[in-house]
């Protein structure tokens, strides 16, 4: 690495970072996974952390959902849950995030006998003390399974009233292709109806048409991944006329063999578009890299300058669900950032 690279590096790092896009169980890291299996009595399918490292050569998003929900199995308590999340916690401070929103799984660990409180009670503990400790915002959001029964994640949503106003945002996730997001309008109007604004993936394994499927019958307010709308003009243009954040994960979709490359990603001509990019890190545990890499990787295959990073971040900051003393404040921060350029 060059000495400019180092100093690149450094820069990016004290950019007060939003992450939008994060899949808690997604940075449970071997060694915390090995940890927690035998504090449970779990016995799990690898020999060693190095065992399952080689497991993550991933051929496809459902390759790599195998994977995921195997790991989970060690999370059966709230300060398994908490302890999970501070384990990021403290790798997102090194990254220089400010700011995260954690999606969750709770039905993923409710067909596991999970109780709602384990994963609600011991994330929220936790973004109290990431606050305390490091300064650092959070928000939660409950995510659904797509692959799995409408009705189930209504019952969920329903179940989970006592945390209602500790939700800042419903989301749809898990395998994508031939799950369209239509089946879930019912539940995210519910979600509406009670205050809770939802978000979605969508375009990433899936079609362009599932985009406009998310914003149209689930009226949502962010895109997750969103890559594949550039198949679509039309879309494209509403994207941009509507300022619709698009999280986008750019280590994630070429480990999940979304963009055979990172050279190859479609980042550039997203931004070329005029569309509203977040750069974000999806399951960084799994995917070889936080915010913090996913940045410098992104520097290193576009030439992006500080500017480009600047705007991102912006982005981020307007999109994130954050009162909006805490946004002022973050937002001077990049301010004072941008002064160095």
């Amino acid at each position: 690495m060059t000495t400019r690279d180092t100093e690149m590096t450094a820069w990016l790092r004290e950019l007060p970072k939003a992450e939008l896009h994060l899949h808690i169980e997604g940075t449970l890291e071997p060694a915390l996974m090995f940890a927690l299996a035998e504090r449970n009595g779990v016995t799990l399918p690898y020999e060693s952390v190095e065992a399952v490292r080689a497991a993550y050569d991933f051929d496809d998003l459902p390759s790599f959902l195998t994977l995921y929900y195997q790991g989970m199995g060690v999370l059966h308590t709230r300060e398994n849950f908490f302890d999970l999340a501070m384990a990021y916690f403290d790798r997102a401070r090194e990254d220089g995030v400010a700011h995260v929103e954690l999606s969750f799984d709770p039905q993923a660990h409710r067909v596991r006998g999970v109780p709602l409180e384990a994963p609600f009670e011991g994330l929220l503990a936790a973004c109290r003390e990431a606050e305390s400790r490091h300064g650092i915002s959070s928000a939660l959001i409950m995510s659904f399974l797509r692959d799995r029964d409408p009705a189930e994640a209504m019952e969920v949503l329903e179940q989970a009233a006592p945390w209602h106003a500790s939700i800042a945002a419903v989301g749809l996730d898990s395998a994508e292709r031939d799950h369209p997001p239509g089946r879930f309008a019912e539940v995210f109007a519910r979600a509406r109806a009670m205050g809770i604004p939802g978000v979605a993936h969508a375009g990433e394994e899936g079609p362009a048409a599932y985009i406009r499927e998310a914003l149209e019958t689930l009226d949502v307010c962010r895109i997750d991944h969103g890559v594949r709308c550039l198949e679509d003009a039309d879309l494209v243009a509403t994207l941009r006329e509507r300022r619709i954040p698009l999280t986008v994960c750019p280590l994630s979709n070429v480990k999940l063999k979304v963009t055979p490359t990172l050279a190859e990603h479609p980042l550039p001509a997203l931004r070329d578009a005029g569309l509203n990019v977040t750069l974000n890190s999806d399951d960084p545990a799994y995917f070889g890299g936080g915010m913090l890499d996913n940045h410098v990787a992104c520097h290193e295959a576009f030439g992006w300058t500080r500017n480009d990073f600047l705007a991102m971040t912006r982005n981020a900051l307007e999109a994130a669900f954050m009162a909006e003393e805490r946004r002022d404040v973050l937002l001077k921060r990049l301010d004072n950032v941008a002064q160095d350029v």
